[in-house]
């Protein structure tokens, strides 16, 4: 691996190696990756999948770590992280145009200072705005997808292109860019103006519900389980009786069943085992496959 770091120190990328992702993960588990990249602009990015191709490399987007699991065996190759110009916000009339590596709260925050109504019931997900994209999040009752404008993307070849929402096959937690592996570099809002105090006390109430109905102050990954055709994940895993089940250090949250969180201690594998744990009761109680929202990466610690 000394010529992959070599080629980094060349180009002049900031990176760590043997990171542990589990101090890059809102799970606070995961073994370490090869690489943990920073990349603080589009030539950053692109020169690091281009390096990762180069040695023949995975290369993964880490975003802010919130959607994700990574098992205990870690990333093999590079995790890329976003920052400087990746993470900026600035507002265009009535768009708002925000770098991927942007956190979804502070896009919604700058939407609210400039009276601009459209990312309140989005502003308390925990992810980047080029995370919220790529699985087109939502929250009660507004996706990414009735937001979004346009994107710029890093595709496989290495070229940039942008691409307008409808283009993006934006479905529930679903984007073109999970088959294709094209990689969101900045998001483009469109927007609607309103009173800022509006905007702000919308914003207020819908934190306030998210404090009394979920477990924020406990390290999770957010609702583990996609909703079900006709269902509420949270529910179905209530109706089993599975609140606060244990594996491990790995807990069925007390306060909002659809979450998973570590109670302490947790491991990846923990969380494996208490997701295929819950998945197998409430198909034996319901009749419902549960499939995990959260993404799954990295290696056993038997690789």
């Amino acid at each position: 691996m000394q010529a992959v770091a070599d080629a980094l120190q060349k180009l002049a990328l900031t990176f760590e190696e043997n990171a542990p992702m589990a101090k890059h993960t809102t799970l606070r588990v995961g073994g370490p990756a090869d690489f943990l990249i920073e990349a603080k602009s589009v030539d950053d990015v692109r020169a690091a999948f281009r390096t990762a191709q180069a040695y023949g490399l995975p290369a993964f987007l880490l975003g802010s770590g919130s959607n994700l699991l990574v098992r205990d065996g870690g990333i093999r190759g590079f995790a890329v992280h976003l920052s400087g110009a990746m993470s900026a916000v600035e507002v265009q009339g009535t768009l708002l145009r925000a770098g991927a590596g942007a956190l979804l709260s502070a896009a919604a925050v700058a939407a609210q200072q400039a009276g601009l109504s459209g990312l309140e019931a989005l502003s308390g997900i925990p992810g980047t705005c080029g995370g919220a994209v790529y699985m087109n999040a939502g929250a009660y009752g507004t996706e990414i997808a009735d937001v979004l404008e346009e994107v710029l993307l890093l595709k496989k070849d290495g070229t940039l292109c942008r691409a307008r929402a409808e283009e993006l096959a934006l479905a529930y937690r679903h984007s073109r860019m999970m088959e294709t592996g094209e990689i969101v570099l900045e998001t483009v809002f469109r927007l609607v103006p309103q009173a800022r105090e509006s905007i702000a006390e919308k914003m207020r109430a819908l934190a306030m519900q998210r404090r009394e109905k979920q477990p924020v102050t406990m390290p999770s990954a957010g609702s583990f389980f996609k909703r079900p055709p006709g269902h509420f994940a949270g529910a179905l895993i209530e109706q089993a009786g599975l609140k606060g089940t244990r594996v491990g250090g790995a807990q069925v949250s007390t306060l909002h069943a659809g979450f998973l969180v570590n109670a302490g201690g947790a491991t990846a594998q923990d969380f494996l085992g208490l997701a295929a744990l819950v998945s197998e009761q409430v198909l034996k109680q319901s009749g419902v496959q549960l499939e995990p929202e959260v993404q799954i990466i990295g290696c056993d610690l038997s690789y």
